[in-house]
């Protein structure tokens, strides 16, 4: 190069080289190919010469500098080609960049000589001038006399060693004494120096070679200069370096227990003047914490964090002592939310020392938390709100209950708000942690500030199972059939189980934290709240509340839940709620139990308990499912449905067998069969756990959780059963009783009993004082009791009374009720009638009931019968009923003759019955001698009653008046002497006849009626039969008229009773050897016209006649009847003595009012039998004012339109004897139309007879016994 300048001297530049950055003086020598192929055009041998020129200017060396560094960043490859091409060039470039760096003192130009050395070592990758390098900044700071220019050197290593990681252990190996000229730099006044220090001491230790090599050095030298250092730091340079050494050496446990001791003894030292002071870590970070720059806060709060991670139980005692937490507490307000976060990472490890609660960093600081907490939720930050929320609950969980956190509501107000936001958060892990730390809330020590804010922990609890709710209604992702969707899906349930298992953790302090309260009388209810206020704020609403959310949402996500998976630590949350709702809201547990036990959770806890708890695993969740089973047990046997309660002393004993049996209980249902079957000799542990096993199966049975084979637990009982007497043993009532209800209800139709087990049965029953111990209120047990012939004869009629005594329904609603009215029966009802037809005879056990039970349920018996009569009427249990009364009846006047009437209350039940069943045979039927003996029995028993005894006499008169109207002549006479054989019961009849017209001592109109009806029957039959009278009734004459010209109101059966009686006495013209019509004693002698008529008056006739008029004007059917049967006997009566009276009381003008006064009711009328029976009358005796011939034959002609087969027999044989009476009379003017009209009756009557059905002649109206055709005929 030199000889081409000594020859050519400078050449001009060629056209590619005059856009070029050269120096120009030497450039011409240099070899083309050290110009750089890429913008900007570069001769890197110009640069070599260039840069340690003296007379070249600053700038152009920075120019040239800054040029190089844009191409090596720029086009790396081909410039660091270019400069390996020669690696003598290239360490020759690299010493010249050193020695500019070194000799510069601008700091833009070193920065620049820095920058382009690392790249091109970083670039070149060559160890030769990496060591090189090295070794001249080696050589710089040992031929160093003072650390003053060392800063370049410095910042060069330090950057270097960034920009090579690996070089810091071959730095610390093969320079080590380097590291007392850092020393040197360290203790140096310059804080740029200090800060280069740092920064190459922080690179170093990044490397755990390094720094394990370097241990003794930091802990002989560093240790004590680099806290000083940090300590007296001024400049943001140095502290932010020295904390990056400090992050460095606290990730090392070696270093952190070293400065940690520094620092103990640093603050032992404090009050003694030693010649170099030793400086504390955490009074240093203390210091930067109240620093005004958010930087070195963070980076302070970041290495309290580093030194906590490694033990906090070691260190964070000394942070504490220098008061960290209060600042970290302050720095909670800060607007920065990487300084925030920062800070709740600190607190969380500080909070796991004691020393941090004792000394009241939390009361101090839990306002700070839950503003910072409220603050931070309004921000989308999520892992700020999981810090947060996650410092909360540490501070809950640990916090001492000696020491109060809360100490207003207020705050405790705030605090439950924030964490109703956080638990409604629609991110998952927000969510978690504030579940978490609503757990840890609800302590009774976080919520004795009074007042207890019930209100605000109930809107808490709501949030967090509303948002727990929606987690678990969320679809899983089930996109993709595979592996990987498998995978994802059980995360997804375990997610979510995870999620319920903490909200129901939460459930359960919450649970807990009332039942504690239930202790505390000042947290009972709000003491703030007027006395006249609503108290809603209070702790029974929120015990109610507890029980409610926990049965609209707790049950059924963990229902929905155990559906896809079961965990047994969430089951054992869970069944600890439930536990703890018994005693939550204790006047609840018992309907809360049966709800329980009816969804199968009987089911569930034995299922859990087999899957779980059979191999001695899980105990805690054995616990508490045996604790669940015994409370549930307990609390259904407490309060039983349908049988009665257990003794203190059962309940007692079968709590001891619960809570020792219990636990011991892991087989599946199959297994328990199977051991209840157990043909072996049971020992006492095992016959223990068989009782629980077969109270379980009981109580589940009960609620209808039958999750055993009914056919197999019948058979097992059986066994079960077989297996007590066989080794002797009596089982407690509780457990027999529900041996037998299950047998009961799981006895399939076509299934029996065996014999031995029958005989087993009645021998432990025989044992049992009452069968009330052992009885369940069930249609089945009943129809199991009376099926066995062995069980009914001995225990039949006890089981009934029971069952009646349990029937809540008094069934007053299916008394009196025509059949085809009558309601669906109820079910209990149905089975007892199906069991009625299948065997009779337990008619007669009810029987004995009537007369035996209480009036109340003698009631239900009676009306029970009474409808099963009346639905059943082809069974036939007349005679066996009436056989059983009749031995009933003679048994009471036996024991009671003097007054048989009060001997039993249930009398007239029993009276009432036989007059039904009376009443229930068919007409015209011979009186067996059974039905003659019971008419005897029955007026003794009326001969020995007086007229009060109403409740007696009247169904005794019904059964008595039926007996004589419902059977053929012969028998008629044959009852009729009976009867009137009991002088008695006819002393009886006048009594209650004279009664009729007192003023006072009245029975009632019903018995009067029924008294009237049966004299009126007495007497036709003795006079027809001229039967044997010995006793005669007597009967005021005048008061029977006045009786009738006066009738009461609203006695119109009463009245028809009346006549009926009378116009028997007119029939047979007041001669009756029975009955004897008395004048009054007032009245005058009668006139000499008036004999004949005797014992009658004109004016008696008369006024008989009104009072018959105006009776019939009332339109009352049957006493129409009645009035028009009195009125043909009186006129008949009176034309045997004066023909002439008769024509003219037939022919009074009023009559004819009378007549047009019922014909005016409506479209044919006249076809009423009562109205034809009056018309008849009155053609008879040929009234023609009252009905003119003319009228007549209206009447005819309007019969002849009608259609008669639609009429009733009884008005077609009223009909009939019309036309017949106006045929015998000559009054058929129009002899086409009589001829119509007799061949329509002659048609119609006898088809009608022969085809409709006979009207039902026996009634009950008011309760009293008529025959219609005695009324009417």
């Amino acid at each position: 190069m030199a000889e081409r300048e000594a020859t050519a001297g400078p050449p001009r530049l060629r056209r590619d080289e005059e856009a070029a950055l050269l120096f120009e003086r030497a450039h011409y020598r240099h070899d083309p190919r050290w110009l750089l192929p890429v913008p900007p055009r570069l001769c890197l041998a110009c640069a070599l010469e260039l840069l340690p020129e003296p007379g070249v200017s600053m700038v152009r060396k920075k120019h040239v500098l800054s040029c190089f560094r844009d191409a090596l960043m720029r086009h790396a490859s081909p410039v660091v080609q270019l400069v390996a091409q020669d690696q003598r060039v290239c360490i020759h470039f690299m010493s010249i960049l050193f020695g500019l760096l070194c000799n510069v003192e601008d700091g833009s130009v070193t920065d620049l000589c820095i920058e382009v050395l690392i790249q091109l070592t970083t670039q070149l990758k060559l160890e030769q001038t990496v060591r090189c390098l090295l070794d001249e900044c080696h050589k710089e700071l040992c031929n160093m006399p003072s650390m003053r220019g060392s800063l370049s050197t410095l910042t060069l290593l330090g950057k270097l060693v960034d920009a090579i990681p690996a070089l810091a252990d071959k730095l610390v190996m093969e320079h080590g004494n380097l590291m007392e000229h850092l020393l040197r730099g360290l203790v140096y006044s310059n804080e740029g120096v200090q800060a280069s220090v740092c920064y190459l001491y922080g690179k170093l230790y990044s490397s755990p070679m390094a720094a394990e090599m370097l241990s003794g050095h930091f802990r002989e030298k560093l240790c004590p200069l680099f806290l000083s250092t940090l300590d007296g730091a001024q400049t943001k340079e140095l502290q932010i370096n020295c904390l990056g050494l400090l992050r460095q050496l606290l990730k090392y446990d070696l270093f952190v227990s070293m400065i940690m001791k520094k620092s103990v003894l640093a603050e032992s030292n404090e009050s003694v003047e030693v010649p170099l002071a030793e400086t504390s870590l955490p009074l240093v970070l203390k210091k930067l914490l109240l620093s005004r720059d958010e930087t070195l806060q963070v980076a302070s709060a970041h290495c309290i964090t580093a030194v906590l991670v490694h033990s906090p139980a070691k260190h964070a005692s000394a942070f504490i002592h220098a008061d960290i937490p209060e600042f970290l507490f302050e720095h909670l307000s800060s607007s920065n939310e990487v300084l925030v976060w920062s800070s709740y990472n600190c607190l969380i490890l500080l909070a796991e020392e004691p020393l941090f609660f004792s000394k009241c960093h939390t009361v101090y600081g839990i306002e700070s938390v839950v503003r910072s907490l409220q603050g931070s939720l309004r921000t989308n930050n999520t892992e700020l709100h999981k810090q947060g929320l996650l410092l909360f609950a540490e501070i809950l969980t640990r916090q001492p209950e000696e020491i109060k956190l809360f100490t207003s509501s207020a705050i405790c107000r705030d605090a439950n708000r924030a964490l109703q936001v956080a638990v409604s958060s629609p991110v998952l892990e927000v969510a978690t942690e504030a579940v978490k730390a609503t757990s840890a809330f609800l302590r009774k020590d976080h919520q004795s500030a009074l007042p207890v804010q019930y209100r605000e922990l109930r809107a808490l609890l709501e949030a967090m199972l509303s948002r727990c709710a929606d987690f678990s209604q969320t679809p899983l992702n089930r996109r993709i059939l595979g592996h990987a969707s498998s995978r994802d899906l059980e995360k997804g349930i375990l997610r979510r189980g995870k999620f319920l298992l903490s909200t129901l953790e939460g459930f359960r302090n919450a649970c807990r934290l009332a039942v504690e309260f239930q202790n505390e009388p000042s947290a009972q209810e709000n003491p703030f709240t007027a006395p006249t206020a609503e108290k809603e704020d209070t702790l029974e609403d929120f015990s109610e509340f507890l029980l409610s959310a926990c049965d609209s949402l707790c049950i059924p996500m963990v229902m929905r839940h155990s559906e896809e998976a079961t965990h047994p630590g969430l089951m054992e949350v869970f069944l600890s709620i439930l536990h703890s709702l018994f005693v939550i809201v204790p006047h609840m547990k018992e309907k809360f139990s049966k709800k329980l036990a009816a969804s199968s959770f009987i089911q569930l806890t034995l299922e859990l308990k087999a899957r779980f708890c059979s191999d001695l695993s899980h105990s805690a969740l054995n616990q508490v499912c045996s604790s669940f089973l015994y409370y549930l047990s307990i609390n259904l046997l407490s309060a039983p449905e349908k049988t009665g309660p257990l003794s203190q002393e059962e309940l007692s004993a079968v709590s001891e067998l619960l809570q020792h049996g219990l636990p011991q209980i892991s087989s599946r249902g199959a297994e328990s069969l199977a051991f209840l079957s157990d043909h072996q000799y049971v020992e006492q542990a095992a016959r223990q756990r068989q009782y629980c096993i077969l109270l379980l199966f009981y109580l589940a049975y009960i609620h209808e959780d039958r999750f055993v084979s009914e056919a197999e637990l019948f058979v097992a009982v059986q066994s079960f059963l077989l297996s007590l007497q066989d080794q002797g043993e009596q089982p407690p009532l509780v457990v027999f009783r529900a041996s037998i209800y299950l047998l009961a209800v799981c006895q399939d139709k076509d299934s029996a009993l065996d014999k031995a087990v029958v005989s087993a049965i009645r021998k432990f029953l025989e044992g049992i004082p009452d069968l009330h111990l052992v009885y369940a209120h069930h249609p089945l047990l009943l129809r199991f009791f009376l099926l066995y012939p062995e069980l009914m004869s001995r225990f039949g009629h006890r089981v009934l009374e029971l069952w009646f005594s349990w029937e809540d329904s008094s069934y007053e609603e299916l008394d009196d009720l025509p059949s085809a009215g009558q309601p669906t029966l109820p079910a209990s009802l149905a089975a007892l009638f199906h069991i009625l037809r299948s065997s009779p005879s337990i008619l007669l056990i009810l029987l004995d009931l009537i007369y035996s039970s209480p009036v109340d349920t003698a009631r239900k018996v009676l009306i029970i019968l009474r409808t099963f009569l009346r639905r059943n009427e082809d069974v036939q249990v007349g005679g066996l009923i009436r056989g059983h009364f009749l031995l009933i009846l003679q048994h009471l006047l036996v024991e009671h003759g003097a007054s048989p009437s009060g001997a039993s209350g249930n009398l007239p039940l029993l009276l009432s019955l036989l007059s039904l069943v009376q009443l229930r045979n068919e007409s015209e039927q011979e009186l067996d001698s059974m039905a003659m003996k019971l008419l005897h029995q029955v007026s003794k028993l009326c001969g020995k009653c007086s007229p009060t005894d109403v409740d007696v006499l009247q169904p005794s008169f019904n059964f008595l008046y039926w007996s004589l109207h419902q059977t053929t002549p012969g028998s008629q006479k044959r009852a009729a002497a009976v009867l009137l054989s009991s002088t008695a019961l006819i002393k009886l009849l006048e009594k209650m006849l004279a009664l009729t017209w007192a003023e006072a001592g009245s029975p009632g109109t019903a018995l009067l009626c029924s008294a009237w009806l049966l004299t009126a029957s007495f007497s036709a039959q003795q006079h027809d039969g001229s039967l044997q009278v010995h006793q005669t009734l007597s009967v005021e004459l005048d008061q029977v008229l006045k009786a009738l010209s006066f009738p009461k109101k609203k006695a119109a059966l009463l009245s028809a009773a009346i006549l009926c009686f009378l116009r028997t006495a007119l029939q047979q013209s007041f001669s009756s050897a029975l009955v004897a019509l008395l004048p009054s004693g007032t009245q005058p002698p009668l006139a000499p016209e008036d004999t004949v008529l005797a014992p009658l008056g004109t004016s008696q006739v008369l006024s008989l006649v009104i009072g018959l008029q105006n009776l019939l004007v009332q339109k009352d059917p049957l006493l129409s009847h009645a009035c028009v049967g009195c009125l043909e006997a009186l006129l008949d009566y009176l034309h045997d003595r004066s023909p002439d009276m008769a024509l003219h009381v037939a022919s009074q003008p009023w009559n004819r009012f009378l007549l047009f006064t019922l014909l005016d009711a409506g479209e044919n009328s006249f076809l009423r039998p009562e109205i034809l029976r009056l018309m008849t009358l009155f053609v008879r005796f040929r009234s023609s004012s009252v009905l003119s011939h003319e009228e007549v034959g209206h009447v005819l002609q309007g019969a002849a339109l009608a259609d008669l087969s639609t009429l009733s027999n009884i008005t077609l044989q009223a009909l009939r004897g019309f036309f017949l009476q106006v045929q015998s009379m000559g009054l058929l003017a129009d002899h086409c139309m009589a001829q119509t009209l007799q061949a329509s009756l002659e048609d119609v009557f006898p088809r009608a007879f022969s085809a409709q059905p006979p009207l039902q002649d026996m009634l009950c109206l008011g309760g009293v016994a008529v025959s219609l055709s005695h009324i009417r005929d």
